[in-house]
């Protein structure tokens, strides 16, 4: 693989997934930062892992397989020169090409200054750095020229959505009543799925605000949990918010907080299961690959069920019915209700994770720490996706028929991932 005849010692460092590792959690900083919403996040996190998945899997094609036609429109990247590193080439790739995705680009050049600096104190030949670098950016290229195809940047120029005066539709709600978020995203390309509404749940509920309806009686159930919570319920509804921009309203003055997106937090479960069981390098890039395409596809999908039912959210009809004080635990976010965004990614990603690692894979999930809350205990990937599909409901901001659904959905499509695309990780035991 590698010509240079000098020390070699360099290449169990850049072998080590820490450095991956460093990448993927500074792109999830500056998405922080970035304040992107969670079905576009889900898209700059997409991009660059795909990139240091294909480098991957040219060096290493008895293990993996490449995604050039099995993701939609995706083709074989450049073959590599002698001298790269194919480990280096992944982390050069992924950050050059989420650089070009994202607004803070000062921040991953600052980042990638740095990163560069360890790479030399390993003392990686130039003539590698090099290679592998050049061999980077032309997979970057290869990369962001198909993702140029998704539709993503014909849809920032398509029309807001217009709203509904009819009860029964979604409407934006307190305290700052923002527009909806991605009206037209089930307009991107999906990946596996065949389209986004491929794995379609049963209707919502007719809408009925009559009492004792089955609608009626699912808001009630929303108005009554908020009423009496308890603090381990409060708890689950926090750990899982992952709201990338809560807004707090004092008098006249407003401030606001910035957190990581659902698809963020199963980065970091990602992350933390490679880590619990010593992944290499390969299976650790794997495991983002796999991750990242089930979010994609699972947030098109989605959204696709979000922007044709338009269900409005309980708040709104709580307020107009039931009490007009009345505030729900979580802030609800600016976009219709079913389904459950966080049950459906939430659920594909388990299943996606469980395929890799394991059905009683326990786990600490220390994801939410940089944010103020405490770890969460685990004793399995479903178990922390069952955790968060019920959180919605905690929180005060869906319905149980739209978790329910939600969850189905993102069976379906965790399964169909896995199916189409999965790589079988054999993890060495912790």
């Amino acid at each position: 693989m590698l010509s240079c005849k000098r020390d070699n010692n360099y290449v169990a460092a850049i072998s080590d997934p820490v450095l991956f590792q460093e990448s993927v959690q500074n792109l999830t900083d500056i998405i922080v930062h970035d304040i992107f919403s969670p079905p576009v996040a889900s898209r700059v996190y997409l991009y660059p892992t795909i990139a240091a998945y294909e480098i991957v899997a040219q060096f290493d094609s008895l293990t993996y397989q490449s995604f050039a036609g099995k993701l939609s429109g995706l083709e074989p990247i450049p073959s590599a020169s002698k001298n790269v590193n194919p480990h280096l080439a992944a982390i050069y790739a992924f950050n050059s090409t989420g650089k070009a995705l994202i607004f803070s680009e000062d921040k991953m050049q600052l980042f990638q200054e740095k990163q560069n600096e360890k790479i030399r104190k390993i003392r990686v030949p130039k003539l590698v750095r090099k290679a592998s670098k050049l061999y980077a950016y032309q997979v970057s290229k290869h990369i962001l020229s198909w993702a140029k195809g998704d539709m993503y940047d014909q849809t920032r120029t398509f029309p807001k959505y217009t709203i509904q005066e009819e009860e029964c539709y979604w409407k934006p709600t307190a305290p700052d009543y923002m527009d909806g978020i991605e009206p037209h995203w089930n307009k991107i390309r999906t990946l596996v799925l065949d389209s986004a509404n491929q794995f379609q749940p049963k209707p919502p509920l007719e809408f009925d605000l009559k009492k004792g309806s089955p609608f009626q009686l699912q808001l009630q159930d929303v108005y009554e949990i908020v009423e009496n919570l308890d603090e381990e319920q409060k708890n689950i509804a926090k750990f899982w918010d992952c709201n990338p921009y809560v807004t707090h309203h004092r008098g006249h003055a407003m401030f606001a907080t910035k957190k990581i997106t659902p698809g963020g937090h199963w980065i970091g479960i990602t992350g933390i299961a490679a880590n619990t069981a010593k992944s290499n390098f390969s299976e650790t890039v794997n495991a983002y690959a796999n991750v990242t395409v089930g979010l994609f596809d699972s947030f098109i999908s989605c959204w696709n069920q979000k922007w044709n039912t338009l269900v409005v959210r309980p708040e709104t009809l709580i307020h107009k019915h039931y009490d007009e004080d009345w505030l729900p635990l979580l802030q609800t976010p600016p976009f219709p209700e079913y389904t459950s965004g966080h049950s459906v990614i939430s659920r594909a990603s388990a299943i996606i994770l469980t395929e890799l690692y394991g059905d009683d894979f326990a786990f600490e999930d220390t994801s939410e720490i940089p944010y103020g809350l405490p770890t969460r205990s685990y004793n399995s990937f479903i178990h922390a996706a069952e955790e968060a599909a019920i959180s919605r409901f905690y929180g005060g901001i869906h319905y149980m028929m739209a978790i329910e659904e939600g969850v189905k959905e993102g069976d379906q499509i965790g399964k169909f991932i896995i199916k189409n695309i999965s790589s079988k990780i054999e993890p060495t035991k912790p």
